[in-house]
């Protein structure tokens, strides 16, 4: 296993340093964002090239793989014609002068240790050996399924709220986000959590956790919901969402009188 991490290590390194100089020339620091699905895409393409493909393995490059492809080209096709992301361009205005070199070290090189992090069940798979299926994985892949379509549910009922909404104060507060305020991000953090469940049984398996317990930490607490969240603290209608509605998992949301 420590021979797949470190190959791992390599082809990240190599791929974080392509995209961020491909930032450079294009002069917007979202496509961070895009990159983040297609370096799995790329670990298990490595994998499965290097590594026998075991009947897990298979599963897990499967499922990552439509994961992959169907992230990257979703907020491809958002950010097209689009400025760049308000958070990145936040950035790029406090940096100032640094901001080549913070952008590096604090987008790309922290992106890859992620990246390389969150990766332990696609680096599982492709070590052990072979295994058969047990209930574990058809559990996981029942969950991953459930995650897959709360994100991609998620993604469309915002997208089509964002194309009809009147006002920008507007709040989107129906379908899946009735329930959660980031129903897509709780459908990301899930899909991990089936991975896990799907290596559970292999060798080194049960040391896979780190890496949904590391996404669900970034999405709820660091980089998705509170960094999304900021840009509504003035919004009443928003306030008002938030009391009612759960941040992440989704839940029935509180009555008025509750409030």
């Amino acid at each position: 296993m420590i021979a797949a991490y470190l190959q791992a290590a390599v082809w990240i390194g190599i791929y974080v340093h392509i995209v961020f100089a491909l930032s450079v020339w294009l002069k917007r620091n979202d496509i961070a964002d895009i990159a983040w699905g297609m370096g799995y895409l790329l670990l298990c393409l490595g994998f499965s090239t290097l590594y026998p493909v075991s009947s897990t393995a298979l599963l897990v490059y499967a499922v990552v793989t439509v994961w992959s492809l169907r992230l990257s080209f979703h907020i491809g096709l958002r950010n097209r014609g689009n400025a760049e992301d308000f958070r990145y361009r936040q950035w790029r205005e406090e940096w100032g002068k640094n901001f080549w070199w913070r952008s590096w070290l604090q987008v790309y090189v922290l992106q890859g240790f992620f990246l390389l992090v969150i990766s332990a069940p696609l680096v599982v798979a492709a070590s052990a050996p072979e295994t058969a299926l047990s209930s574990f994985t058809w559990i996981g892949l029942a969950t991953w399924i459930i995650g897959f379509l709360f994100q991609v549910i998620g993604d469309q009922q915002l997208q089509v709220f964002r194309k009809n909404k009147k006002t920008k104060e507007e709040i989107l507060q129906t379908g899946l986000w009735k329930y959660s305020r980031h129903p897509n991000y709780f459908g990301e953090a899930l899909m991990w959590w089936s991975l896990w469940l799907m290596v559970r049984p292999l060798e080194f398996g049960a040391w896979a956790i780190i890496s949904p317990i590391t996404i669900t930490y970034l999405l709820r607490w660091v980089s998705g919901v509170p960094m999304l969240e900021k840009k509504y603290q003035s919004n009443p209608a928003f306030q008002a969402y938030s009391r009612r509605t759960s941040a992440f998992i989704p839940w029935f949301p509180k009555k008025d009188q509750e409030l």
